[in-house]
């Protein structure tokens, strides 16, 4: 049975090139359907940190979420040279996390599935919106473009980087 994962992508430290990497690992480990576009964001709760580079895919796997998580998407994070640390606001190589799992309501160790990050980030629901406007929260029932919707963009000092999207557009070309 193929699972149908969507993830959110975030990196401060090399973000351009980061980005391309975990995007060219997914392709490899999983099937990849889609990426957003590229979106810069400050960094939250470290003013001081370098702004991140955020982004969307969907993948599709036969692994569980759980599997996911600690197969792939930790061994990408790690492979770009993230090292978890206390300090949940600490800069990062590369940041991957499950967002939605096919429908599924669950968690995956301290995780929540469907990610609540999903209505309170803009950085997280706006790229998903673009590639998945039409996907139901499983939890509570809102379309991906209207969660989207609820976000001032602008306010969130959230710009795309069309620079690093047409590179990841060309790279998934590339791969396809």
């Amino acid at each position: 049975m193929e699972n149908t994962a969507y993830l959110s992508l975030g990196s401060n430290i090399e973000p351009e090139i980061n980005m391309a990497k975990a995007i060219s690992l997914l392709a490899r480990l999983t099937r990849l359907v889609a990426v957003s576009s590229v979106w810069e964001t400050p960094a939250i709760g470290r003013p001081e940190q370098a702004n991140y580079l955020n982004a969307a895919a969907i993948v599709q796997t036969p692994l569980d979420a759980g599997n996911l998580k600690r197969q792939i998407l930790a061994a990408i994070e790690r492979n770009l040279g993230r090292v978890r640390t206390k300090d949940k606001f600490a800069a990062r190589p590369m940041d991957i996390d499950i967002i939605f799992f096919n429908t599924d309501v669950l968690d995956v160790g301290r995780r929540h599935i469907p990610d609540r990050e999903v209505l309170e980030r803009a950085f997280v629901a706006v790229p998903l919106a673009e590639i998945a406007p039409d996907y139901r929260h499983p939890e509570t029932g809102q379309l991906l473009a209207e969660i989207a919707e609820q976000f001032d963009i602008s306010q969130d000092n959230m710009s795309i980087r069309p620079d690093v999207s047409r590179q990841l557009a060309r790279l998934v070309s590339s791969i396809s």
